[in-house]
């Protein structure tokens, strides 16, 4: 009788024949199918980190990556002309939820663009530039919510709890993001070779994943890589969660803010020495 034991086990063509021979029966199978499919060189890194986002988005509901009411930058219908213009600049959105007194009061969808007209024409009414908001539920899915940004052509939308109040914005990169991974745009600087870069003003940008040790190097820092490899590691943990684009914290001396961040992860960071210790956390 034979040992079934001493059989050669099935090559890794031979299983992924098998499984492109039927169906997969659930999710775990499909994956594993990816994977193999990965691991034989027929899917780059890529193509399946992005075919398990989208598998991923089928499942996420829109309270899972939404800004939060706190963090949104509005625009208040009532500001002065003179202020309203430095804020979009600062801010650096193309799109502003505006706001009538509350932060709940969302009117309309205020594009950067059309202040153009504010800047040529005193005349020109500023509610009347206004977009319509889109509003929708927290539980809404994120699979759903994209085909419906497709077809209305809208890139921003306001989220509602329960009770009608304003919960958070999403937009259409948001929902991207989960998919594609960071969505790059002009003010990044991500590609550039070097970790930590210095400005003019005495403050450097610095890449999320640069190790501590080099933080420590550049800056003259004294921050232990016992807990953290990173420098977005030891911000994150600071914060208690992933910090959203322009959150700002000091840790142990340095002023940190952040420049760019997804739903998943920080990016890049503005990093300034302070006049005077202030230790948030150990170092």
């Amino acid at each position: 009788m034979s040992d079934d034991s001493s059989s050669p086990r099935p090559s890794l063509i031979e299983r992924l024949t098998s499984w492109l021979s039927r169906e997969p029966d659930n999710r775990e199978e499909l994956l594993q199918l990816l994977h193999a499919a990965y691991e034989n060189n027929l899917l780059d890194a890529d193509a399946l980190s992005m075919i398990e986002g989208v598998m991923q988005v089928s499942e996420m509901q829109v309270r899972e990556i939404m800004i939060p009411r706190a963090q949104m930058d509005v625009v208040d219908i009532d500001t002065p002309r003179e202020e309203l213009l430095p804020y979009v600049i600062e801010t650096a959105h193309s799109r502003f939820p505006a706001v009538d007194g509350e932060r709940d009061n969302v009117i309309g969808i205020l594009l950067a663009k059309d202040l153009l007209r504010l800047c040529m024409d005193e005349d020109v009414n500023l509610r009347e530039q206004l977009r319509p908001a889109v509003f929708i539920p927290e539980s809404k899915r994120l699979n759903v919510l994209l085909r419906e940004f497709r077809a209305s052509r809208n890139h921003i939308a306001i989220v509602v709890d329960e009770y009608g109040g304003v919960a958070g914005l999403v937009t259409i990169e948001d929902v991207l993001e989960q998919i594609v991974g960071d969505i790059e745009d002009e003010y990044d600087y991500d590609e550039a070779e070097d970790n930590i870069i210095g400005g003019d003003d005495g403050a450097f940008r610095v890449k999320a994943q640069t190790e501590i040790g080099d933080f420590n190097q550049v800056l003259g820092a004294s921050f232990l890589d016992r807990d953290f490899d990173t420098v977005g590691g030891l911000v994150t943990h600071a914060f208690g969660r992933v910090p959203k684009r322009g959150e700002e914290i000091d840790i142990a001396g340095f002023h940190f803010q952040v420049l760019r961040a997804d739903s998943r992860r920080l990016h890049s960071l503005r990093v300034e020495r302070l006049p005077e210790t202030t230790s948030d956390i150990p170092t």
